[in-house]
Parts: C-alpha cells; sequence; structure tokens
C-alpha cells in the first residue's frame, strides 16, 4: 500500500498529537497540522493531502465546514469530519460538502482506520 497522506485539521494540541500517533501506527503519513480554517487552507494547497482529517468547531475566520468547501473546490482531498458536534444544522452544512467519512468524538483508532479505510 502507498502511504496516504493526511492533514490534521484540530485545534487542541492534545488531540492533535494523538491523531498523529494513531494515523503512523496505522501506516499513514502525516503531511501537515493545522488549528485554525484559513491554516488548513493554506497547507492542503501546500502539501496537496490524500485526507484532510477536518475538526468542525475551530477558532478564527472560517470554522471546518467553510474551510473543506475550499479545500474541496481546490483539490481532491477527501474530507472526513472528526467532531464533537452533531447538531441537525451541522449534519446538514457537512452533507453539502459530500465528506467521505464523520467521525464523533471521542473517537476509537478503530474508528478512525475504518473510516479511513472505506474512504479510499
Amino acid at each position: 500500500m502507498d502511504k496516504k497522506n493526511v492533514l490534521i485539521v484540530e485545534d487542541d494540541p492534545i488531540i492533535q498529537h494523538l491523531i498523529q500517533i494513531c494515523l503512523k501506527n496505522l501506516g499513514y503519513e502525516v503531511c501537515g497540522t493545522a488549528g485554525t480554517g484559513d491554516e488548513a487552507v493554506a497547507s492542503a494547497q501546500k502539501t496537496k493531502p490524500d485526507f484532510v482529517l477536518m475538526d468542525i468547531n475551530l477558532s478564527g475566520k472560517i470554522d471546518g465546514i467553510d474551510a473543506a468547501r475550499q479545500i474541496k473546490a481546490q483539490s481532491d482531498a477527501r474530507i472526513i469530519f472528526l467532531t464533537a458536534f452533531s447538531d441537525e444544522q451541522i449534519i446538514e452544512r457537512a452533507k453539502e460538502i459530500h465528506p467521505a467519512g464523520f467521525i464523533l468524538k471521542p473517537f476509537s483508532n478503530n474508528d478512525l482506520r475504518i473510516t479511513l479505510e472505506l474512504a479510499k
């Protein structure tokens, strides 16, 4: 299997680090990290990830859904939302992006593995 590149967009540094460890253990390459939507868009342009693990609730001018929309307009990266928020309004906005997956926090390594495998 070719190593797939993953961009992690998560504003909590501890969760971001845990995701990095999990991805490396699963055989994925972390090509970058970002803590805001604007950083995510810039990093995706630079690193050209295969997958973007995107938190929805981010500080800054744009949230994860708006950042995902911009990334998808510029690349073929598959977006997987990784969030603690699942209210109807969030789900409806996320569906507009046609994400490759949606994982609720707290998540397990197995949740991440399965979602990434299905998103290929």
